[in-house]
């Protein structure tokens, strides 16, 4: 039996595959102050499904991955610990200055972002080495012991180095690092060469600090975590999820926390493509993931998970750079919890400002008066009061239609009902322009994807979503309301490890990227036959950086030959890099040379006999069909069909609500649902109104 959770801000999901390989879904609410109470609470609400005790169920698992937006949410609300960064003197603004770039060229209302760690906390260590990895300067030791006096009086927490040219020569920084650990023992540090050896100063130097920063969080979090499942009863094998959509060891995630940030988020992709290969037969999807919180998409093409480079915690430019390749997943304050409300100017705005789990809606009756989406969609009658979460939370009608009212209908003299269908509309419309966002912004045609929809509250917008951007179908899988924690079990462990070797392709030394692509392989391998020991299967995936000579930015390549290179495998691999560059800029340029920087190889051991399956989630014993008075825009109240997920053997034309106890999707008129064979519902969303 395998577990997995994914701690979100409104409610955290646990899916759970039992002996039979079949999927089953449990949802409690998240307890900020203390995720792993409400991790241990849908574990208990398992139990009681599968008639047993929390201590017995956990006995039975081997697997238990959690997911998280701990370390996120720590950045984005300035929670991390006290960090200082250490750099090579002479160069103390590299977290201020950054990369350039600005989305908006002639605003200047906006002030200068905030480097990560501030100049006070600031220290520049006096030495320097050649772009070779010969010392300029030697590292002055009794500087240094007097840095490190300061940060023991500044009462530090954490500290982040990144010397200049450390990823060809670590002797400088190794030896901070020695200082600071017999100093300072109960530092967290973090060295920019073992953590991302690459070229990019700003990049490197801010993985760096984010790593630190997070480290005082993450790893008392996770040992808390692990330390409590142990006492309930699990004896099996704890694994984190990174934002490369794997899975590691939690004690590698908390000795590099930075891989957690987009921990939940990477996993949809995963969940996102099975499905939509199994119940539409495609390739090419949109996968969301609505929550309470937040809204997630990514976009699936040819069967491949977007990667990106430029990930940022924040918008771009304004906020603070990964510098890790990652799974690209966008996302918008747009969920079941974000807040309606009419602007000073009397306009209608939804979000980003969420309920979250506490108070939550007001619907809820736990103290929110703020009408949510939720509120709307139960004033619209789309959602069952007495249902919700398979009837272990009535949600209460007049407080929803109450703060509606006040807030939004009165506001704008029109009724409850077009009040809370506006809410939808506007919530509906933020989606559509962070998924035009990753494709038609990207010169991709949104219409000739299948759209999947997963979260809880995806349901009420899916299908107005497929219309807005001309989807032919919608699937909300069976597991839509669990679909990162799905993902989670879907996932691999994997591991990826880098190198620098810069390259030019009219003067390339195979000999020395040979040895480069061993001392890779070599790494993948051991990694495979110790964290990876017992799996089903292993992959290997190499890949290097590359650009055009003098061009500013670089692009991964993937190596045609895997770890082989010779002078055919350098023509084919410069090949391949033309056409990764057209296929991404629709422009390349044969003629020229290429670099390539940073090799890697990335290591993936199979956890399921088949990763590419697209498990059920068991439904238990289906409400009868009946049906419900629902509201819909342009048609008014309506007698609508009201069916359970696993119970659409024939099609149901709308409008009809199908509904589960963890999500309800809404089949406005015009469309027609359908049962899936993976347990889940396929939509034609039908004409837009």
């Amino acid at each position: 039996m395998r577990f997995a959770v994914d701690v979100g801000g409104t409610f955290s999901d646990l899916v759970v595959e039992d002996d039979d390989g079949r999927f089953h879904g449990f949802k409690a609410p998240t307890t900020p102050d203390d995720p792993a109470a409400g991790v241990l609470a849908a574990v208990a609400r398992a139990a009681e499904s599968f008639g047993t005790d929390t201590a017995a169920l956990l006995g039975r698992g081997s697997v238990f991955i959690h997911a998280t937006t701990r370390a996120l949410n720590a950045i984005l609300t300035g929670t991390t610990a006290k960090t200082a960064f250490l750099t090579t003197a002479g160069h103390p603004d590299i977290l201020l200055f950054r990369e350039g770039g600005r989305t908006d060229l002639f605003d200047y209302t906006r002030p200068f972002p905030d480097p990560y760690v501030p100049r006070s906390l600031t220290f520049e260590v006096p030495e320097r080495l050649w772009s070779d990895g010969r010392v300029l300067r030697p590292l002055d030791t009794a500087a240094l012991d007097q840095i490190v006096d300061q940060l023991a009086a500044l009462e530090v927490e954490a500290v982040g180095v990144s010397l200049l040219w450390s990823i060809i020569n670590p002797a400088h920084e190794l030896a901070v690092g020695k200082l600071l650990s017999e100093r300072l023992p109960h530092l967290a540090v973090t060295l920019s060469h073992q953590l991302n050896p690459i070229l990019r100063e700003y990049r490197r130097a801010s993985s760096t600090c984010i790593d630190a920063s997070l480290k005082p969080i993450m790893g008392p979090y996770l040992r808390d975590l692990d330390a409590r499942l142990r006492g309930a009863g699990f004896s099996g094998r704890i694994l984190g999820v990174t934002s490369q959509g794997g899975v590691v060891e939690t004690s590698m995630l908390a000795a590099a926390p930075i891989h957690a940030i987009n921990s939940g988020p990477s996993l949809a992709p995963l969940a996102g493509r099975a499905y939509a290969r199994a119940d539409a037969g495609r390739d090419t999807a949109i996968v969301t993931d609505s929550g309470g919180t937040s809204f997630d998409v990514s976009f699936v093409r040819r069967g491949e998970i977007p990667w990106t480079a430029e990930s940022w915690i924040g918008p771009p430019f304004r906020g603070h750079l990964v510098g890790f390749p990652s799974v690209e997943v966008k996302w918008i304050g747009a969920g079941g919890g974000s807040i309606a409300r009419v602007d000073a100017g009397g306009l209608l705005a939804v979000g980003p400002e969420s309920a979250g789990a506490e108070p939550g809606p007001a619907c809820y009756g736990r103290g929110g008066t703020r009408p949510t989406v939720t509120d709307a969609a139960l004033a619209l009658g789309y959602l069952d009061p007495g249902h919700f979460l398979g009837g272990r939370l009535a949600l209460d009608v007049a407080a929803a239609r109450a703060a509606i009212d006040r807030d939004v209908a009165g506001p704008l003299n029109v009724t409850t009902e077009d009040a809370a269908a506006a809410i939808l509309a506007l919530a509906t419309e933020r989606m559509v322009a962070a998924i035009e966002d990753i494709t038609i912004n990207r010169g991709v045609d949104p219409s000739q994807a299948v759209l999947v929809g997963g979260g809880g509250s995806a349901g009420f917008t899916a299908v107005a979503i497929a219309r807005r951007l001309g989807c032919a179908e919608v699937v909300i899988p069976s597991t839509g309301a669990t679909l990162s924690a799905a993902g989670a079990l879907l996932s691999t462990l994997s591991a990826e490890f880098r190198t620098l070797a810069p390259q030019r392709s009219d003067r390339f030394d195979a000999a020395a990227v040979t040895a480069v692509l061993a001392d890779l392989a070599e790494r993948a391998a051991a990694f495979a036959a110790g964290p990876g020991a017992g799996s089903l299967g292993h992959t290997v995936r190499f890949s290097v950086e590359a650009r055009y000579v003098q061009q500013a930015w670089d692009i991964e390549t993937e190596l045609p030959d895997g770890a082989a290179i010779d002078a055919a495998g350098v023509a084919r691999l410069v090949e391949a890099f033309h056409r990764t560059h057209e296929e991404l800029f629709a422009v390349s340029d044969p003629d020229s040379a290429v670099e390539f920087l940073t090799w890697s190889a990335r290591v993936a051991c199979r956890l399921r006999p088949d990763a590419d399956d697209a498990p059920a989630l068991a439904t238990g014993t289906p409400q009868p069909a009946s049906r419900r008075r629902a509201y819909f825009a342009g048609h008014g109240w309506c007698d609508a069909a009201v069916r359970a997920f696993g119970d659409l053997a024939e099609p149901v034309a709308g409008p009809a609500i199908v509904e589960s106890a963890f999500t309800t999707v809404v089949v406005p008129p015009g469309a027609t649902a359908r049962g899936s064979g993976s347990g889940g519902i396929v939509i034609d969303p039908g004409t837009a109104r």
